[in-house]
């Protein structure tokens, strides 16, 4: 292999990442969402409403970050501040119909970007490769 060419599965495994990050980031430039708007949105879906401080532990950022990002989606409708109705000295965020929506709409998209990323794979090298990543994912050994 030349100079700067991966060389072991570390390297094959983030330049394949990188590859990823960078098709990805492309398909979600419509959106105008950045990465940290976009994690803190996926977090919402998966968790639903939590408390600023919750948000910030499960996105592994610092609180002021998460009000930052939380603004930022408040600002253009995606999420909404609410009292917290088990302590109304706390505010919940709460993802608006329309921040459902474009969730929709990015995973949809990220879906077809991955399906047009690993086009190139025959059906057993997807299923071997889904497989491989499964079985990484599940290794105890691994922190995460």
């Amino acid at each position: 292999m030349e100079d700067g060419e991966p060389t072991s599965v570390g390297d094959l495994f983030w330049a394949v990442a990188r590859r990823l990050r960078h098709s990805w980031r492309d398909a979600l430039a419509p959106y105008d969402v950045t990465p940290s708007q976009l994690r803190a949105l996926g977090t919402l879906m998966r968790h639903g409403s939590v408390r600023p401080g919750a948000l910030a532990r499960h996105l592994g950022i610092a609180p002021r970050s998460a009000t930052e990002v939380v603004d930022a989606l408040e600002e253009r409708g995606l999420v909404r501040r609410e009292t917290d109705p088990a302590d109304r000295r706390a505010t919940l965020v709460v993802v608006t119909d329309t921040g459902v929506t474009l969730a929709g709409e990015i995973r949809h998209a990220r879906a077809q970007e991955a399906d047009r990323v690993f086009a190139g794979l025959g059906e057993h090298d997807r299923a071997e490769l889904e497989r491989l990543l499964q079985l990484l994912l599940t290794d105890p050994a691994l922190p995460g």
